[in-house]
């Protein structure tokens, strides 16, 4: 059986070595990446299954990483941060990371982020076979393609921002907490941490929607979470 391959970058070779053996254990195979160009190069090559990315690396920070790998990649990324420092976590969002963790981080907590995210995408790939295709009003979503067109025309998602769309646009007119959706797309119970699901929000709505700020597909419901509206 071929192990999944993840890709850890950081330049901190005692954290490197904790984390890939903890990894291992787990049932994982791990290549890492020193600096962000090695971490370019081996996303581009090796094609990992996930991508564990420190901010604070040297040349190329994670940021910039993220950008590069973002254009030729859709593959999770775990964001790793210093602590505290909410405006990393929210600039890694919005670049396309599926999620982060602040240092000092415990690794079972890192392995169990890892295995969420890869069990939810081979959840999601096996129900893709069966369904296909969403289309509502405007809206046109290709899930085996993972394609979104608005208005006939073609709009890049981010790997999250498409499947918080595809979670939505499932269930129209169905309220889901904040909780509930971190729950079930980002595979985690809720840390307490809402920033997460409202800048993905805000970035899909920026990107689907005529007027972001009177959206027609994705509605707030003050005080409960978010729905997707029911067109008529």
């Amino acid at each position: 059986m071929r192990l999944e391959k993840i890709l850890l970058v950081d330049d901190e070779v005692s954290i490197v070595e904790f984390v890939k053996i903890n990894l291992e254990r787990a049932g994982y195979e791990v290549i890492a990446a020193y600096d962000g160009n090695e971490a370019i190069q081996l996303a581009k090559r090796e094609r990992p299954a996930l991508i564990i990315l420190d901010i604070m690396l040297p040349g190329l920070d994670g940021f910039e990483v993220l950008r590069e790998i973002r254009k030729f990649s859709n593959v999770p990324v775990i964001m790793l941060t210093a602590k505290g420092e909410d405006i990393d976590k929210i600039l890694g969002l919005e670049l396309g990371a599926d999620d982060y963790l602040t240092k000092p981080f415990n690794p079972r907590e890192l392995t169990a982020r890892v295995k969420a995210i890869l069990r939810r995408i081979d959840k999601q790939n096996e129900g893709r076979e069966e369904a296909g295709r969403i289309v509502i009003a405007d809206l046109d979503l290709d899930l085996n393609r993972r394609e979104v067109f608005v208005r006939g025309k073609p709009v890049e998602l981010t790997p999250k921002e498409f499947d918080l769309l595809e979670f939505l646009s499932s269930n129209p007119g169905k309220v889901y907490s904040r909780e509930t959706l971190l729950r079930e797309l980002w595979g985690y119970d809720y840390y307490g941490d809402s920033k997460t699901v409202d800048v993905h929000i805000r970035r899909l709505r920026e990107k689907i929607e005529e007027e972001p700020s009177k959206p027609k597909y994705i509605l707030t419901v003050w005080g409960v979470g978010y729905k997707f509206g029911e067109q008529k």
